[in-house]
This record gives C-alpha cells, sequence and structure tokens, in this order.
C-alpha cells in the first residue's frame, strides 16, 4: 500500500515521523506526496500551543475527507494523541489509530495491529496530573534512527540527542507531555553522525528541548561539548549546529569549544523568554537578567562574529508595563541578530494557566508588534553590516526564474533564518555547484535575505 505523512511542529517532531517513514519503507511500503494517492496517511502533530493544537485538528480533519476515496486508514501521532488521547478518540472517529508518545517503542506492532489484522487499539487513559507522574518516554533504539528516511534535502540532517524537558516552565506544556530529558548514549549518537556522513550530509543540526542537559542524566554532568567535538572528528561533516541552548546551561567550556572549533557554527540558539525577574520567576526559569546579559557579554567577548538568536514571551500572566517596558529595553540594547515572539497561550493543566493576572488578546498583540517593529529595524542593520563581507556559502538550489542560485551561510538555520541569493554566472552550471560550497560577497540586503556574488 501507498503511504502519506503530513509533520506538524518541531524538528524533534521531523525525526519522529523519518524514524516511522522508515519503518513503513522497511517494511515494503511505498511512500507518497500525493494524499489522494496514499492508503495510509499518518499525522505526525504539534500540541504545544493554542495555534499549533487548531493546524493539528484541520490538518486531521482535511485528511479524514480522503477516506471517501482511496485512504483506508488514518493514523494520528504525537505530542497532541500524547496530551488529548482520551479526548481525540472521543471526538474524531474519522482516526483509526491514534498513537501516543510513550507508546512509540511499540509503534510499528500497533499499525500492524491496524493494517493487517484491522484491529482498532482501545483508549487507555490515565489522569495525570504532575510531571513527575509521566514516565520517561521510551528512546528510539540505534537501530530505528538508522532506518530512518531523511526528508529534509540532501545537505542537512536533524540529530536528536535527548528527549523530553526537565526545567519544569510554568507555561510550557512539553514536560507533561515528553516527560523529563533523557539523553541517548554518546556512542549511538555518534554512530548515527558516521551514518549521516557516509551518506553524504554535509550539516548536522544538535536538536533536544534543551541541549545544554545533554549528558547530565547519564554522565552526571553536561556533555554537550565533548559531543560536539567528538562530531567535529566525522569526515564528511563540514558544519555543525545546535539549538536550544538555555543561558543557564551555557558553560565557558561550551563557549570555548565553539570559538576553537571551525566546524561549530558560531551561533548560540538562547530561548530566554523574558528578561524581568520578577516574571523569569514566574515562569519558574532557572536563571537572572543578570546572569542572562553575564552570557551574552562572554559569548560576544569571545566570539565576535557569533549570531545570536532567541525566543521571546509577551503577555505573560502578571507582566505589566514595566515588565514590558524592560524587555522591550533589552532586546532594543541586546541587538539579537534573529529574535522570535510569542504571544502568551495559556495552556490547561498548566502552573500559568491558574496564575491571576491574565493579560487582555489585544494587550498581547500590541506588545508583540511593538517588539517585532523593532527587531525588524535590529535585523535589517545586523544584514546591512555583513555588505562588503566574503561568506562560504552552501548552494542548495536556483530561483525559479534562473537569475540567482539559493544558498545559506553558515550563520543561517534552514527553514527558519535568511538566504543568500548569488547572482548567476556564467562560468557555472548549478549541476556543478549544487551542494557544494563556494565564497560569495554580499553586496546588498533585500527584507531577510542576502545578495551577492561569486568571489573572482
Amino acid at each position: 500500500m501507498n503511504v502519506g505523512f503530513i509533520s506538524l511542529g518541531c524538528s524533534k517532531n521531523l525525526i519522529d515521523t523519518e524514524i516511522t517513514i522508515g519503518m513503513f519503507k522497511n517494511n515494503n511500503y511505498k511512500i507518497v506526496n500525493d494524499p489522494k494517492e496514499a492508503d495510509i496517511l499518518v499525522i505526525n502533530t504539534c500540541g504545544f500551543i493554542e495555534s499549533a493544537k487548531e493546524e493539528a485538528i484541520n490538518t486531521i480533519l482535511e485528511m479524514a475527507e480522503y477516506k471517501m476515496q482511496r485512504c483506508k486508514y488514518l493514523i494520528v501521532m504525537g505530542c497532541l494523541v500524547q496530551r488529548y488521547y482520551e479526548d481525540l478518540i472521543k471526538s474524531l472517529p474519522e482516526v483509526d489509530l491514534f498513537i501516543k508518545i510513550d507508546e512509540y517503542d511499540k509503534l510499528w506492532d500497533k499499525i500492524e495491529d491496524l493494517i493487517k489484522r484491522d484491529i482498532v487499539v482501545k483508549a487507555k487513559t490515565k489522569n495525570i496530573k504532575k510531571v513527575s507522574d509521566i514516565k520517561p518516554l521510551p528512546m528510539p533504539t540505534f537501530n530505528e534512527f538508522y532506518k530512518r528516511v531523511i526528508t529534509t534535502g540532501k545537505n542537512y540532517a536533524y540529530l536528536k540527542i535527548g528527549e523530553g524537558c526537565s526545567n519544569k516552565c510554568t507555561y510550557c506544556a512539553i514536560p507533561y507531555i515528553r516527560g523529563s530529558f533523557i539523553s541517548r548514549k554518546m556512542e549511538e549518537i555518534l554512530k548515527e553522525a558516521e551514518m549521516l556522513a557516509k551518506k553524504g550530509f554535509k550539516e548536522i543540526i544538535v536538536i533536544a528541548q534543551d541541549t545544554t542537559k545533554y549528558g547530565i542524566d547519564l554522565y552526571g554532568e553536561s556533555k554537550l561539548s565533548e559531543l560536539l567535538e567528538k562530531l567535529s572528528e566525522i569526515d564528511g561533516i563540514e558544519w555543525i549546529r545546535f539549538l536550544y541552548s538555555y543561558p543557564e546551561g551555557i558553560t565557558e567550556e561550551l563557549i570555548e569549544t565553539v570559538a576553537k572549533n571551525r566546524k561549530i557554527a558560531n551561533y548560540f540558539d538562547i530561548p530566554i523568554q523574558h528578561i524581568s525577574n520578577s516574571i523569569l520567576k514566574k515562569m519558574n526559569r532557572k536563571t537572572s537578567k543578570e546572569n542572562i546579559i553575564n552570557i551574552i557579554e562572554k559569548i560576544r567577548k569571545q566570539i565576535p562574529d557569533v549570531t545570536l538568536r532567541t525566543s521571546l514571551i509577551v503577555g505573560f500572566p502578571g507582566e505589566n508595563e514595566n515588565d514590558f517596558n524592560e524587555l522591550y529595553d533589552f532586546v532594543k540594547m541586546i541587538k539579537f541578530d534573529k529574535l522570535g515572539t510569542f504571544m502568551y497561550s495559556k495552556e490547561e493543566g498548566t502552573p500559568a494557566a491558574r496564575l491571576p493576572g491574565q493579560i487582555h488578546g489585544n494587550t498581547k498583540k500590541a506588545r508583540y508588534n511593538k517588539i517585532m517593529k523593532m527587531q525588524a529595524e535590529i535585523s535589517q542593520q545586523n544584514l546591512e553590516n555583513r555588505i562588503g563581507k566574503v561568506y562560504k556559502i552552501l548552494i542548495e538550489d536556483m530561483s525559479f526564474d534562473g537569475k540567482f542560485f539559493v544558498g545559506r551561510t553558515m550563520q543561517d538555520v534552514p527553514e527558519e533564518d535568511g538566504l543568500v541569493y548569488i547572482e548567476n554566472d556564467a562560468r557555472f552550471k548549478i549541476g556543478d555547484i549544487l551542494n557544494t560550497f563556494i565564497d560569495c560577497k554580499i553586496e546588498k540586503v533585500s527584507n531577510y535575505d542576502l545578495i551577492g556574488r561569486i568571489c573572482d
């Protein structure tokens, strides 16, 4: 039978999807991109915030329409299922099988039960009120990682080093969905990275909910720096980046590792969420304004050309004008290269949902707009500072009109950051330089992208 996939949410979810694709492929199913051609449709959902839940439900309902045509089975997995298992079974009878994350170690057994014997798995629910009640989620075996089908193209692949989160921020549902943080064994991660390198992937993107926590549960201390060093020793890997490093976990050792290793991108993605100490405390963040500023200053001192990215939450319960203005002034002072802002989403079951001082939606929107307007100006200036400089570019595509080669610098995360458009050079054919590195001089800025030419 033909199987179609839709993966929603973050890159960690995408890896789960890729592993599932590998399971179907290794059991002789054909993978298709068009849902009209699918006998089986698999949707991997996100349940992080309200907009993500709405997107997941709408996608499920949209895909359910194909059951009136060719599709025989609709399977839904992921964070939304983990969080709302019982409710989904009651409200979405169109779905043939829901698979929770804590059932991933039995994922293929459940799929076979459905498809080969047409047995619908009955719901088994348990009311969970505390993060400590969540059992650690099963980490896929190396064999499953090895057979995953990479869906991100030929140049880069995500490398999951941990599952779950132990930070217990009051606004976040992730610990209630995926449990406490657990690390993969380093030897398994390195084996997978070697496999990816042999397949020709030039860029490895190391991910976890908080990468700085890697190794603490297995080895008694953070092993992120050591892992990055060992990844850099693998032949064929040219670029390494790690995402989502919480400020309290960024050590002198990690900064030094990034500063000295040419393969590791000078890029820190630090989700600070806020800067007001009173709001940070209500969020149960394990840091302070003073610590955040100190870390940023250390990073910029040791890595002058570093790219800093962060994410913020505006409209958190109890955020008054002084709190917001403090955040606004901080962003204006620090001038992050990349910045994303979210309006606080009241998630049931989280401690923050019960806090007094919930902020009106219009106020959240106004604060969001004010931050993003200023950040647009900062980003524009930061990009203009690149004009005249030479960067190593990974060529990944051709523009639709054929006028430009399209690529990225080491300082740009795929699908999140900007692109580099390089004027078509008659000396080169796209087939010759696709998936290779070239030096490019930046000459212009266009919104969040750069325009340049190949160096002589």
